[in-house]
């Protein structure tokens, strides 16, 4: 039984939904945050040094970083199954958009979300840190979302998904950065085609299986607690 380590507010969904679309078993073990600092608890760490999800645990071994987990899964359980044929277009977008969602964009998101808690600091500190994003989003972060998302759009505009029409874990893969694009309030740029992608992913019956996975999952832990 593959265990997947689910961690509160994180990247983790990717994990059990790939499960879901592969049809193979496995258990879900919620960690919640540290409520006073928003961190990963210890828990994670003993599991891995580095104390962050989504890992998982399969014979004793221990996987970690969404691109890997995905990787290592289709590699040993699904060979050939949600990627295209090697050698392809669509494979070589499939590679691409695989290292994207987290070497490129999910960075930029997270300086995103970053900015948007310091921008709450309290006097007398508030105003100065508020400058300081200010100019670094008006200078960097702004300009390089836009790039981004215009990049995006360009393709969904003549793909039904990121690696060609027919769904792939890059799918998956791409989930997480563009709803957060989506959410993002700071992002100004129009993300039609982007939007319909999002809903076609959060339509697919795997998709819900496993959000319905984690819920239940989150439910036995506060039991517990």
């Amino acid at each position: 039984m593959i265990i997947v380590h689910h961690l509160e507010h994180s990247r983790s969904l990717r994990i059990p939904w790939l499960l879901e679309e592969l049809g193979l078993p496995y258990t879900v073990q919620f960690h919640a945050r540290v409520r006073s600092s928003g961190l990963a608890p210890e828990s994670l760490k003993r599991i891995h040094p580095l104390g962050k999800a989504p890992i998982i645990v399969d014979d004793d071994r221990v996987v970690a970083e969404s691109g890997a987990i995905i990787e290592y899964l289709l590699e040993r359980y699904a060979p050939g199954k949600l990627q295209p044929q090697a050698g392809t277009e669509a494979w070589l977008d499939y590679r691409y958009w695989m290292h994207y969602a987290e070497g490129t964009l999910m960075p930029l998101m997270v300086m995103s979300l970053v900015f948007n808690r310091i921008d709450r600091t309290p006097w007398p500190l508030g105003p100065v840190a508020r400058l300081i994003t200010r100019r670094v989003r008006t200078a960097y972060l702004v300009p390089a979302i836009a790039l981004n998302v215009r990049m995006i759009e360009d393709h969904l505009a003549k793909s039904a998904g990121f690696a060609g029409a027919d769904f792939s874990a890059a799918d998956i893969q791409m989930s997480i950065p563009l709803e957060s694009l989506v959410a993002d309030a700071s992002v100004h740029q129009p993300l039609t085609h982007g939007r319909d992608w999002l809903k076609r992913m959060h339509g697919r019956a795997a998709y819900h299986r496993a959000v319905a996975a984690i819920e239940q999952a989150r439910a036995v832990t506060a039991d517990q607690a």
